[in-house]
């Protein structure tokens, strides 16, 4: 049993503790076997990897993301994609909700209502403010927990990406849920992703799955465009003073170990939690606040690191 481990092992390229080291005159046999099932692994690999298929009318998909729940993503999301439209009115966007467990979006966006189906049996999204929105929350009732396994969720994913007429984008904004699991992987694995944004508080226990979620990102091959550094500072209303609750400049600590950039710096403002608690995001109804300005410039850094889009 332990040598039949090894084999396996040895073929996925983990060193097999215990392993004797090969005796000079079978190291040529060896090495040749192990060419052998590299190259096999490798066709069974490519088999298994769904194809990257685009998006149909979507030029670039930008994902949100966050190692940890709770660091204000969706918020993050929802206003991001706000400010991709009010930076350049050429551009159309669209906002996907990827968390089939809490979908936060229609609330954010204050969309109610199913979508329509069109002749070709494709789900219209529903939009406000100009933008183009999509989830899990249009088609279950507010109060209604998604119970399902893996396989489920990720068929939901599948049909939300490719079952809906997103009409012609140029950029569709994908709120992810927390963490690097099967979501993560069915939507980095099935349509190219222009890149990620992540997003994350300066607290050290949020960093620690913020890095979790950029290394993720770089092991499909997805490029991660920075950081943002969320919750970064509170100001005290009445005197003015400023304190870090969660911590100073641990995001861009983190920037700098992991060599990306950071996008910018959002405040802890009761505002910005009022302002998507009532589905009037601060960008929208109040864009000369600092924290809607900040979500502005967070837009064109974003801009500025994405590639050229297709013609």
């Amino acid at each position: 049993m332990a040598a039949a481990w090894c084999r396996v092992l040895r073929a996925a390229r983990v060193p097999c503790r215990g392993a004797r080291a090969a005796s000079s005159s079978g190291s040529a046999s060896s090495s040749s076997r192990d060419e052998v099932l590299q190259d096999k692994r490798a066709r069974i690999l490519s088999r298994g990897l769904p194809k990257q298929r685009p998006i149909e009318g979507v030029k670039q998909v930008l994902v949100v993301a966050s190692g940890k729940g709770g660091v204000g993503k969706s918020t993050a999301a929802v206003n991001i994609a706000l400010a991709l439209a009010a930076n350049d009115s050429t551009k159309e966007v669209g906002l996907l909700d990827a968390d089939i467990y809490g979908p936060s979006i229609p609330k954010m966006m204050n969309l109610k209502g199913n979508p329509e189906l069109t002749p070709k049996n494709l789900m219209r999204p529903l939009k406000n403010y100009g933008i183009a929105c999509m989830s899990m929350g249009f088609l279950i009732d507010e109060t209604a927990p998604v119970v399902w396994r893996g396989l489920m969720v990720m068929s939901a994913v599948e049909k939300l990406l490719r079952q809906v007429d997103w009409g012609q984008l140029d950029y569709l904004v994908i709120d992810m849920p927390p963490g690097t699991g099967d979501v993560q992987l069915s939507v980095s694995q099935n349509i190219p992703v222009a890149g990620a944004v992540i997003i994350s508080t300066p607290q050290d226990v949020a960093l620690l799955d913020a890095r979790k979620g950029a290394e993720m990102f770089r092991k499909v091959h997805v490029p991660v465009l920075g950081l943002v550094q969320n919750m970064s500072v509170f100001q005290c209303p009445k005197c003015k003073h400023e304190t870090h609750i969660f911590g100073a400049d641990g995001v861009r600590d983190l920037a700098k170990t992991l060599g990306l950039d950071v996008l910018g710096d959002i405040p802890l403002h009761v505002n910005i939690r009022e302002t998507c608690d009532s589905g009037q995001p601060v960008v929208i109804s109040q864009p000369q606040s600092d924290a809607a300005k900040a979500y502005l410039k967070i837009a064109m850094e974003i801009v500025r690191r994405l590639p050229v889009p297709p013609a």
